[in-house]
């Protein structure tokens, strides 16, 4: 029991340093080591491996949709980057240049992509010239390089992995379908897979993309009540198509620009999963993205037949969940804590009193509930009760956001929340850019999005008094 003690003990208690929680969690679990690169991070296996399934299942579902996978390259000419102004300037301060080739200096700086608008740009100013061309549903995989001031592994780093799409389309009606359609694939994805409640809505323009006509953002709560974006699409309208001479020729041989759109969301996710669902003793993984769906641990394995009987369950399980068996020479409590640490699902704890009675006990990691079934039952009830647990978490989750979510009706009582009970905040706004800005700078809240459902909480501004044009969601992010 000390080593278990000792394992437990090297996380701090989420109530009294969140911030320290969330490191210890993100290295004690395996899931990142730090690289001697300032601001990057080294993905562990484990960490990758609930990276490589929020990719699967999120590539599934844009293929659904009818989305192509393609790759752009790393660098982007300076002269490419400086042709749409509002995107250069919104991204300057972040962006990482290489100067040298060698030992020779390059003719033009290339910029380490931040993002990659104006790579698809330029490609579909190439390939797109008539009506029959459109549209372009393209996505890719890679990796951006944002040079960050402050950096927190998954949540913010210098260099990230992510998925961006872009699409061009023939009418700005079908650019805006595509931006809420794919904002809807954020939203059921985070609620589905990573068991994450979300509020959509639109950014303010102060808060939009650079470049963008309209954001679109799927928020998430953390359990310390800041807000973290989970997921954006942007509405280029035909803005960058002018920029690039992006056209094609329509039905009536007219020459028309494209409308276009992006949108992405990075391994800033893992992050959610880890500040949504985790507890003092380490990760809590939802059964959709688990790597390890259920870990076999065999009690007093040194006796004879253990070891094969724990063998030949997993090799069932095998067949119907991601499984992994413990047979390491570690005492079963330690076993029991690196694997809670480590937030695996379900814990199957297979002894000699069990096989006896031919049964096994299932402990959730969730709930810590220990469950006796027949062995005879695995293949029933082992997807059950993860779909139980799946369930359990979104619903937990969607109990605190809604315990942490609050109505103000001044900026001092905004101000008092963000202070005292921080969290989502709803109150009304004016739309006037003064009011966000005064807003961030008394209470360091930010809009983090205008509903699409929206409730009159007061008939004016929350900031300045005038009427009231939006209810807002306010808070402080990550």
């Amino acid at each position: 029991m000390s080593n278990d003690k000792k394992l437990v003990e090297a996380i701090t208690a989420m109530d009294e340093d969140f911030g320290q929680w969330y490191t210890d969690i993100v290295k004690k679990a395996d899931l990142i080591e730090y690289s001697s690169v300032r601001g990057c991070m080294i993905i562990r296996p484990y960490g990758y491996a609930i990276w490589e399934l929020i990719q699967k299942n999120l590539d599934r579902m844009f293929k659904e949709t009818g989305h192509q996978n393609v790759y752009m390259p790393m660098f982007i000419p300076e002269s490419l980057l400086q042709k749409e102004k509002d995107h250069v300037e919104g991204f300057a301060p972040e962006v990482a240049w290489v100067t040298h080739g060698g030992a020779d200096e390059l003719t033009e700086r290339l910029c380490v992509r931040p993002t990659s608008e104006t790579l698809f740009c330029e490609h579909y100013a190439n390939i797109i010239h008539s009506y029959r061309d459109l549209p372009k549903l393209y996505n890719q995989w890679c990796s951006v390089v944002r040079w960050e001031k402050t950096t927190r592994p998954f949540l913010r780093s210098l260099e990230f992995l992510w998925q961006e799409g872009h699409t061009a389309h023939a009418t700005a009606q079908e650019a805006q379908e595509e931006t809420i359609r794919m904002l809807e694939v954020y939203e059921r994805f985070c609620e589905d897979y990573l068991a994450i409640p979300v509020v959509k809505g639109q950014k303010t323009d102060k808060e939009k993309f650079a470049g963008a006509r309209a954001t679109y953002t799927v928020e998430s709560l953390m359990h310390d009540g800041k807000a973290l974006q989970s997921g954006t699409t942007h509405n280029f309208g035909d803005g960058f198509a002018k920029a690039f001479e992006i056209q094609y020729t329509d039905k009536n041989n007219q020459l028309q620009y494209v409308h276009q759109t992006s949108w992405g969301v990075s391994t800033r996710l893992i992050g959610a999963i880890i500040m949504v669902h985790g507890d003092d003793n380490g990760l809590v993984l939802p059964p959709e993205v688990a790597p390890i769906q259920v870990v076999v641990i065999p009690v007093q394995q040194h006796k004879e037949g253990i070891l094969e009987k724990a063998f030949a369950v997993k090799e069932r399980l095998s067949k119907i969940v991601r499984v992994d068996l413990d047979d390491s020479d570690k005492m079963p409590g330690w076993k029991f804590s690196e694997h809670e640490m480590r937030g695996v699902p379900l814990r199957l704890e297979l002894g000699p009193k069990d096989i006896e009675k031919n049964q096994c006990v299932i402990v959730r990691r969730d709930t810590r509930e220990k469950i006796f079934i027949s062995l005879e039952e695995l293949e029933t009830r082992i997807p059950q009760i993860l779909a139980d647990m799946q369930r359990g978490l979104l619903e937990k989750a969607r109990t605190m956001r809604d315990k942490k979510t609050y109505t103000a009706t001044s900026i001092e009582q905004l101000a008092a929340i963000c202070e005292e009970n921080p969290g989502f905040i709803k109150a009304m706004w004016c739309g006037d850019r003064d009011c966000e800005d005064r807003i961030k700078e008394e209470t360091g809240a930010t809009a983090r999005c205008i509903p699409f459902t929206q409730e009159e909480i007061a008939d004016t501004c929350v900031c300045c008094g005038e009427p009231a044009k939006h209810m807002v969601y306010w808070g402080k992010a990550y």
